[in-house]
């Protein structure tokens, strides 16, 4: 299968050229629009020019999240749907959407009282300033009002914030500056696992639509052939032309350069980039509590310290970016990081071999101006334009993130809908995502989940698949057990080879970066090392029809995708 995944899917889409609906763009609210529209019964199909999820979905905070600063800016409109959206993610992906602890050391009382005003009416303009206690709390207030009623937090409601003392703040934080004058504390919510969530979500649009819904990573969309897209498969360079009525343009930070290749040169994006650093770092995950902390620079900038995986993930930078640049976490960056987590955890050292991963992306945010990039609008808009050449709609998703993703392509549905004059069908609201569906939410339903799938596979197994995948691990399970060649890799004991080719098998895996970087955490925690990437080759190899020339070939491409966002390392060749 090497090409077998991709190769199906744009063979589908050159089977059968045209459909109601072609989306252009594999990232999460691509793939949300795909289910939403499979979910009404419309022939829709998607493709993306690398593998789902590759892009900027690919490089988030792993938070979902209201957006409590964005207050500041005056969109309360995006925060309530925020605050509304991840409460109900917390419902109906519950496998990889929890509750998120999260704690600001607040080191003065009234800093931005002032300046927070003039950003409001300037809708973001003005210099950044720390924000003090009393701008902090005012916030707050406002977050909680919008919680109201919609949380779920083992039953119950969303918590609403506390505000302590430096006493009490460091009686819980003791490694926290003593400097710290306040904390407060209040509930948002973690991401587990970004790609395998939106790869639920495109499975699920593929499950509804059947032969109705289809879509194709590794084919991109280069130009138009008498009002029709041209489409490209890449891993053969064979080309077709794909009709449709309506275009979804959701490529992200790249819909400008996916309209220039459509014909129509716009100039909407104006995304900027983020950083991450993982860190394998004990004491500073200890010294969490198992929370995350939320800080900000003096200069508006904020940094995020968060226990994940057993790691520490430490973000996000705000910076502006040519995408004609390579999108690399810079050392710059990383300087930047160890500052401030010094500002919070004065006595915690940091060092950079404690580094185990970099990633960054650029966010699709609108052009922006004069106004600073932690203040441009994280809210999104959709653009409309006739395809070049012929009667098609082009749609393009101007804006957009992680935590608003359904809402937001539930509005995109219904442009599209409207455009096609087609009624909808049902709502995604409350719908549940994948793994998500059944998932045992309480330990005594957990335990009886481990139990009636522990029939041949250890308890303590199921309980590690059902963790990674959620109620989608029961194929796993059965893939696992029907697997005679199934053993623990000896680098990455905690995955197994049976495992890994069942995700290669069915998941449109074509690569091996696919399978470290978005199929598994692989990457993020650190584990993919020369010996475990290369037995991970061999373990998928059968299953894709690698031979060793080309496993060989993928252990390269691997390695140097999985430390594309580090500019400090270098292949084993070259050490």
């Amino acid at each position: 299968m090497n090409t077998a995944g991709s190769m199906r899917a744009f063979e589908e889409l050159a089977a059968r050229p045209y459909a109601d609906v072609l989306i252009i763009g594999g990232g999460i609210n691509g793939l949300a629009t795909f289910r939403d529209l499979a979910m009404q019964g419309v022939d829709v199909a998607l493709v993306e020019r690398d593998d789902f999820v590759s892009g900027a979905s690919a490089a988030s905070s792993h938070m979902i999240h209201g957006g409590i600063r964005y207050l500041e800016n005056g969109e309360f409109r995006l925060v309530h749907e925020a605050v509304t959206e991840r409460n109900a993610l917390m419902r109906i992906a519950p496998h990889y959407v929890r509750p998120l602890q999260t704690t600001i050391p607040i080191f003065s009382t009234f800093s931005g009282v002032l300046s927070a005003p003039l950003r409001f009416l300037r809708h973001g303009g003005g210099k950044p300033r720390e924000r003090g206690a009393a701008l902090i709390k005012i916030g707050l207030v406002i977050y909680d009002s919008f919680s109201r009623g919609g949380g779920v937090f083992g039953g119950g409601t969303v918590p609403r914030h506390t505000f302590h003392g430096r006493k009490r703040s460091l009686a819980q934080l003791p490694l926290l500056n003593p400097a710290v004058r306040y904390t407060a504390t209040y509930w948002d919510a973690s991401l587990h696992d970004p790609e395998r969530l939106a790869l639920d979500v495109l499975r699920d649009g593929r499950t509804a639509g059947r032969d109705r819904a289809r879509a194709a990573n590794y084919t991109a969309a280069v130009g138009i052939d008498a009002g029709r897209v041209v489409l490209r498969d890449a891993a053969t360079g064979a080309e077709t032309p794909f009709a449709a009525s309506v275009v979804v343009n959701a490529s992200g930070p790249w819909t400008d350069e996916t309209n220039l290749a459509l014909g129509d040169p716009t100039r909407y994006m104006g995304g900027t980039k983020g950083s991450h650093i993982v860190l394998d770092h004990p004491q500073l995950l200890g010294a969490t509590g198992g929370r995350e902390l939320f800080f900000e620079n003096e200069d508006g900038r904020i940094v995020l310290i968060y226990p994940l995986k057993g790691r520490v993930l430490v973000g996000t930078t705000d910076l502006e970016h040519d995408l004609g640049e390579p999108i690399v976490c810079t050392e710059a960056e990383v300087d930047y990081f160890v500052e401030l987590i010094g500002q919070v955890l004065p006595s915690i050292p940091v060092e950079r071999s404690q580094i185990v991963y970099r990633f960054a992306g650029v966010r699709p945010l609108p052009g922006h101006g004069e106004v600073s990039p932690g203040f441009v609008s994280r809210d999104y808009r959709v653009e409309s334009a006739p395809l070049v050449g012929g009667d098609t709609t082009v749609l393009s998703l101007v804006g957009g993130k992680w935590t608003t993703f359904r809402a937001s392509a539930e509005h995109l549905a219904d442009l599209v809908l409207e455009a096609l004059a087609l009624p909808r069908r049902r709502s995604t609201r409350g719908v549940p995502i994948g793994g998500g569906r059944g998932f045992p939410t309480t330990e005594r339903a957990r335990q009886q989940w481990i139990t009636a799938h522990a029939v041949d596979v250890p308890a303590a197994r199921v309980a590690t698949l059902l963790d990674r995948y959620g109620t989608v691990a029961e194929a796993v399970v059965d893939a696992i057990a029907a697997d005679p060649e199934d053993a623990p890799l000896e680098h990455l004991p905690g995955y197994s080879s049976g495992e890994l080719r069942h995700l290669a098998a069915t998941e449109d895996v074509e690569h091996l970066d696919d399978v470290l970087l978005r199929r598994t955490s692989i990457a993020f925690i650190g584990a993919a090392t020369d010996e475990a990437v290369a037995e991970v080759a061999a373990a998928i190899a059968p299953v894709l029809d690698w031979d060793a020339a080309r496993s060989a070939v993928e252990v390269a491409r691997a390695l140097e995708r999985v430390h594309a966002a580090d500019p400090t390392w270098a292949p084993a060749s070259a050490r």
